[in-house]
């Protein structure tokens, strides 16, 4: 299995689940370019899209002789792994949306990105971490477990902005993949966040049926952040899915 993070993660946003699964599943976690060890590189001025990143996700397949792998995205991770689906379908067994989304961004959406890239130009990157991060949990997070994002907010605070900057932009250009969901042979897995407030569930569930064959998981008392929020919950399911499959 490999692991995408997400928006303004690294790699590490994974360790509670991957500690619980590497006894029994080979494990792959990516740090995506400008996130956690990766470098960014010189991003050309027409940027860097999604599909780029999903060329260097099947390198890196190719360096580790994978053939196959279940590859598993969470929220822009998932825009990734969707990029690599519609690609590379013959390199996937499975793949998952874990608070993921098919669609495009609506123009509201857009709009938020685009105001998103003001306030980190004008205010650097911690400022915007501590305004954003509380955003992606559920009420009941942000209300009986503030430590768990206070220390997210301490580990990402000194992401760089332009990492931050240049990815806003590609999933502002980035398109609908619906069509990725209703032409993958595989079978596909949707973690949705009850809560999740930046792709609600009215909206995940609205691309459930598209695939041939969808397990479908709703995660309680969860926002954005699911791995944190219903860690426990989180592990089955990756594990049920994965023992399939």
């Amino acid at each position: 299995m490999v692991l995408l993070h997400g928006f303004a993660e690294d790699g590490t946003i994974w360790d509670g689940l991957t500690a619980s699964l590497k006894n029994d599943y080979r494990l792959i976690v990516a740090d995506l370019p400008g996130c956690g060890r990766s470098p960014l590189p010189e991003i050309p001025k027409a940027g860097m899209p999604l599909e780029e990143l999903a060329d260097l996700i099947i390198a890196l397949l190719d360096e580790e002789g994978i053939q196959q792998c279940i590859l598993i995205g969470h929220s822009m991770g998932g825009y990734i792994t969707l990029a690599v689906a519609e690609k590379y379908p013959d390199r996937l067994k499975a793949f998952g949306l874990f608070h993921s989304t098919a669609y495009a961004d609506s123009a509201e959406k857009i709009a938020g990105r685009r105001k998103s890239i003001e306030f980190i130009n004008k205010n650097g990157a911690p400022a915007f971490i501590r305004q954003s991060t509380p955003n992606l949990f559920a009420e009941s997070t942000r209300k009986e477990r503030p430590e768990l994002i206070n220390s997210l907010i301490d580990r990402y605070a000194s992401f760089d902005p332009n990492t931050l900057v240049h990815y806003q932009e590609a999933m502002i250009s980035r398109p609908d993949r619906t069509h990725v969901l209703q032409q993958f042979t595989g079978p596909v897995l949707f973690i949705i966040g009850e809560q999740d407030a930046l792709i609600p569930l009215q909206s995940s569930l609205q691309q459930t049926h598209m695939p041939r064959l969808s397990h479908i998981h709703i995660l309680e008392n969860a926002g954005h952040m699911g791995m944190l929020e219903n860690r426990d919950g989180s592990h089955r399911i990756l594990d049920d899915f994965l023992r399939q499959y």
